[in-house]
């Protein structure tokens, strides 16, 4: 089932929580709302689930117009943070619950619910847990199964809400490939939401980058992270260096660097700035053409990277690098030590930056 959000508005009070949101999902894809906390990711999750009513705009399942039903009559399943289970059920009763409480003719026979159970808890590769309760399980066990009760009553469409922010990191790193595994194996169209700018690189095929109610970009996560759109999508979807920039007929002039930018044309020299990822910058031991001259002033290894800070000899300004380890040790760096850090691409961006 495909999604289409027309201009979407939503106030609380004051705050404009979604503001003017236009957005196409298609059928069977896994979209991520990512951005900051009060950027109007949820706000928007909760107004396509009908939880929230906008003020105004439509939200459209396929064809249908569904932006005036309530929740029930939306068919979505909702998964929370906090997963929601009921403790005083076991793990079988909190996914056939959605099951049990149809009106009467619709409510499947208990020997379906029984089977449709059991195939929803293999799923989710915890069949052995059904006559357990919530809290004998981890925090992961029991988001997979929120997920499960989710999916019990056939979703149209499937949506998250930050469904790992309250794992710790190696859980919600191991969650997130079998919630892609999972996706892929029942296709149904979804939307999550995060602030976690790897969660969504990792699991979605859509990005949708929002900042203070407003859609800053959307593509493939290729697409988001390789060509941002604008500054706060290049700061945001990990750490950069930011360089002050001259631009003028072509060229970009940091510092003692000379960048090619040919998108700029302009005759007069303009003030701007310049995007470069710490691990998309060379260590040089030697002077060399567009290297900055820096000292080694911060070495942090991190498991098989390491991440250096330079100090700029001319600017004073700090250069973040990240290393693998092996090519680390080839350098033989040291704290104190002169080096020349040589940027293999740069974005840049006319004005004054965020």
């Amino acid at each position: 089932m495909s999604i289409r959000i027309d201009q979407i508005n939503k106030k609380f009070g004051d705050f404009v929580a979604v503001d003017n949101v236009s957005l196409s999902i298609q059928t069977g894809e896994l979209t991520a709302l990512l951005g900051p906390s009060g950027s109007g990711k949820t706000s928007l999750l909760r107004i396509i689930a009908g939880l929230e009513q906008a003020d105004s705009g439509s939200i459209h399942f396929d064809d249908l117009d569904i932006s005036a039903r309530h929740v029930s009559e939306r068919g979505v399943g909702f998964v929370f943070q906090h997963y929601a289970l009921f403790k005083h059920m076991t793990v079988y009763e909190n996914v056939a619950f959605g099951l049990t409480v149809k009106p009467k003719k619709q409510r499947p026979a208990p020997e379906l619910i029984r089977k449709k159970v059991q195939h929803l808890l293999e799923l989710v590769q915890l069949d052995w847990t059904a006559d357990r309760y919530p809290s004998q399980l981890s925090g992961g066990q029991r988001q997979r199964i929120a997920l499960a009760r989710a999916l019990a009553v056939e979703p149209k469409v499937l949506l998250l809400d930050e469904p790992f922010g309250a794992l710790d990191a190696k859980v919600r790193a191991e969650l997130r490939r079998w919630l892609r595994r999972l996706h892929d194996e029942i296709h149904v169209t979804s939307v999550f939401v995060t602030h976690d700018q790897e969660e969504a690189l990792e699991v979605a095929d859509k990005i949708v980058v929002m900042n203070k109610g407003r859609i800053e970009q959307q593509g493939s996560p290729e697409q988001v992270y390789d060509n941002p759109a604008n500054p706060f999508v290049y700061e945001f979807l990990g750490n950069v260096n930011l360089f002050h920039a001259r631009v003028k007929q072509g060229k970009a002039e940091i510092g003692q660097l000379s960048v090619a930018s040919p998108e700029f044309t302009n005759e007069q020299e303009e003030s701007g700035f310049a995007y470069v990822r710490p691990h998309e910058i060379d260590v040089l031991l030697n002077p060399a053409d567009e290297a900055l001259e820096a000292k080694v002033d911060l070495i942090t290894i991190v498991g098989p990277n390491v991440r250096l800070e330079f100090l700029a000899k001319d600017s004073q300004q700090l250069i973040h690098v990240e290393l693998a380890r092996d090519r680390f040790k080839q350098l033989g760096l040291s704290l104190g030590q002169q080096a020349w850090v040589k940027p293999r691409y740069t974005k840049v961006f006319l004005g004054e930056g965020i």
